[in-house]
């Protein structure tokens, strides 16, 4: 048994892993991010312009970035699961890895299964004649059905199987793109509980991540963290896969609560909440995803707004995202929830927005919620908008808060909500929609997610 990290176990033989013809379950729990900058092939220098804005209390150190470059490829179509194709983009490439999202479309633009508009930094075509170290399909549907449908991602995918690379898929793309495909043949096979029922049954497990040869697949977007892990180690081995996993805050403290509340009060409106996510270049998109997805999941209206001229904006580890607006155009808006999402670069130009800061003021005025993650409750803080309520934030950002909580992932204090940051998200936004719709709303949303949620 070899153990990534107190919450990764991995079962392995004692050969290389990139060897293995042996069945491998991968078993991990939560984490946070940061991302290299990105390298490109000659091929594709052209199309691939953005450069991560690199977060420095993310970024991977000295034993991650100097391990040589592995090409990889991360399909995305229209109604793709944004949580799995964002999160594997990015843990990947914090691990050192050459990241190609590509679309299966005519655009690069591609609304997601949760709505949230990403930008592909390439067109598949543009990627037939590449070599990659490893193809990463995420689900969701229609997206797992859109991948299926694509010729040239179908020829890219056999190529990588019959030359012995590695290849992945997650949630759907297990049963709806690889089965047709016949890439599943004498493999041991997970996927979304939804979809588990066409793997044949001698070789589906139910196992939340499972590696089987160069296959490796896992079961949704709550166990998204974990399928990139394993991805990392199988591609640079355990201690850049152990130091990934502890950047992106996946080993907290077996006895460390989940959430903290103080001063309780109610949040449940009598009407569809109506949720504010601003965004800017540097924003974690782990984060701003993660939110995003997950609140719409439970019938939240979620506008998310642009602090930027553009409302495409640049994301901590180069992931490129549309805004539904600019926050110029929202300023006389009210919302029941603004919530800021995390990343050093992006917090700074949050709070440098005159629009944001007066809705804050606002928000808070008024007595309703607000909240942010990551690095961005030291925004509140500068903006006397904490005062001496109780919070959290990401490790290297809580001791510049003056009630600043420690062992909790997230933490509640009346009306304000923070969170440590990128793996912690997920609970992050749950916890919100426990508070807004009650805890059964929430586990259901999890159960979709294949989220372990408290069942109190």
């Amino acid at each position: 048994m070899k153990s990534i990290s107190p919450l990764v176990s991995v079962s392995t033989a004692k050969f290389p892993i990139s060897n293995f013809t042996t069945t491998i379950s991968c078993t991990i729990s939560s984490l946070n991010f940061a991302a290299p900058p990105k390298k490109t092939s000659s091929k594709l220098a052209k199309t691939l312009s953005a450069t991560p804005i690199l977060d420095p209390i993310t970024a991977p150190t000295a034993t991650a970035a100097s391990t040589s470059p592995k090409k990889v490829l991360v399909p995305i179509g229209f109604g793709t699961e944004e949580m799995e194709a964002v999160i594997l983009g990015d843990v990947l490439r914090r691990a050192g890895a050459e990241v190609t999202v590509a679309s299966v479309e005519q655009q690069l633009e591609v609304e997601a299964s949760g709505g949230t508009r990403l930008v592909a930094d390439a067109f598949i075509s543009a990627c037939s004649a590449e070599t990659f170290d490893l193809v990463a399909l995420p689900g969701g549907m229609p997206g797992s059905a859109r991948l299926r449908d694509c010729e040239i991602l179908q020829k890219i995918t056999s190529r990588q199987v019959e030359e012995k690379r590695l290849y992945g898929a997650i949630s759907a793309a297990p049963a709806v793109t690889l089965l047709p495909w016949g890439l599943l043949k004498r493999k041991q096979t997970t996927c979304h509980p939804a979809f588990i029922d066409k793997i044949p049954s001698f070789r589906a497990v139910k196992t939340s991540t499972q590696v089987s040869g160069e296959l490796t697949t896992s079961r949704g977007p709550g166990t998204s963290f974990e399928f990139a892990i394993c991805l990392v180690e199988q591609l640079f081995g355990e201690p850049v896969a152990r130091e990934i996993g502890e950047l992106l805050l996946m080993n907290p403290a077996d006895d460390d609560p989940k959430r903290q509340e103080f001063n309780e009060v109610g949040w449940s409106l009598d009407h569809t909440p109506q949720v504010l996510i601003p965004i800017a270049n540097g924003s974690e998109e782990i984060e701003v995803v993660t939110l995003i997805d997950v609140l719409r999941r439970a019938k939240v209206n979620v506008v998310v707004a642009s602090v930027e001229k553009s409302a495409r904006v640049l994301a901590s580890s180069g992931t490129k995202i549309v805004a539904d607006k600019l926050i110029s155009a929202i300023s006389d808006s009210i919302y029941d929830l603004i919530i800021l999402p995390g990343g050093t670069a992006g917090a700074e130009r949050l709070h440098k927005s005159k629009v944001l800061k007066k809705l804050l003021k606002e928000q808070e005025s008024a007595g309703r919620i607000f909240g942010a993650i990551c690095s961005s409750p030291a925004v509140l803080q500068k903006q006397g908008l904490i005062k001496d309520k109780k919070t959290t934030a990401h490790p290297a950002v809580i001791d510049k808060l003056k009630d600043g909580v420690n062992d909790a992932q997230v933490v509640i204090d009346g009306k304000l909500i923070t969170s440590q940051g990128l793996s912690t998200a997920t609970q992050f936004a749950l916890v919100i929609v426990t508070k807004l719709f009650g805890h059964a709303r929430a586990r259901s949303v999890a159960e979709g997610l294949v989220y372990q949620y408290p069942r109190s």
